[in-house]
């Protein structure tokens, strides 16, 4: 990932804290098959190695997770807030009209090699532990053990797990750093007006007084 020293995301706990509110994660392998991608909820245990280890699982049909057993490394995306740019909302545009569009956005990336298994009692656990997650804001959380224990022990049969201990993590954090104090107040102040909850979820995070 390109990453100008004024967008750098290097601390550690702002990394980690990315991805655990990343829902959904891209992960890359290249294999015989060629580049391979699929979308995962995962898992950070940010105390298990320098970085954190994720967890997460793909079904055993899906090849990709021969590229993890055969030892390649893996990058896997986690995709922060996003917003278009436009050069109206630069006070510089009516100064010099010197101005073009861009994307402000975040966004982690994990490298490691994974460890792959099979084993239903290890996977049971991370499969709980990603039902726990995502189900804990709902009135009446649905679990694991609500369903049949033959279903489930069927279900597990037909997926592989896997830990990745991140070897190296880049962050890339794009809010008008580049710009003049002026400048990203207005893409701040802009973003926060827009109607699309995308453009405001980014608003929010572009501090005020923000500078080059």
């Amino acid at each position: 990932m390109y990453i100008p020293r004024a967008f750098a995301l290097d601390d550690l706990a702002q990394l980690q804290q990315l991805i655990q509110h990343t829902r959904l994660a891209q992960l890359v392998t290249l294999g015989e098959q060629g580049l391979q991608a699929s979308h995962l909820p995962l898992l950070l245990n940010a105390d298990e190695g320098p970085n954190g280890t994720l967890y997460g699982h793909l079904a055993k049909a899906n090849p990709q997770w021969k590229d993890l057993q055969d030892g390649s490394e893996a990058l896997v995306i986690f995709a922060g807030a996003e917003a278009y740019i436009s050069p109206a909302l630069y006070p510089a545009k009516a100064e010099h009209g010197k101005v073009v569009p861009t994307w402000n956005y975040i966004a982690v990336h994990a490298y490691g090699k994974a460890e792959v298994f099979s084993d239903a009692e290890r996977l049971l656990g991370v499969v709980t532990a990603l039902t726990d997650r995502h189900e804990g804001n709902r009135a009446q959380p649905w679990k694991v053990s609500d369903a049949p224990a033959d279903y489930i022990e069927g279900m597990l049969k037909a997926i592989v797990g896997f830990a990745l201990p991140i070897e190296r993590l880049l962050g890339k954090r794009k809010l008008s750093q580049n710009r003049s104090p002026a400048d990203i107040a207005g893409v701040r102040e802009g973003l926060a007006a827009s109607t699309d909850t995308r453009d405001q979820a980014l608003a929010r995070l572009i501090p005020p007084g923000a500078s080059a």
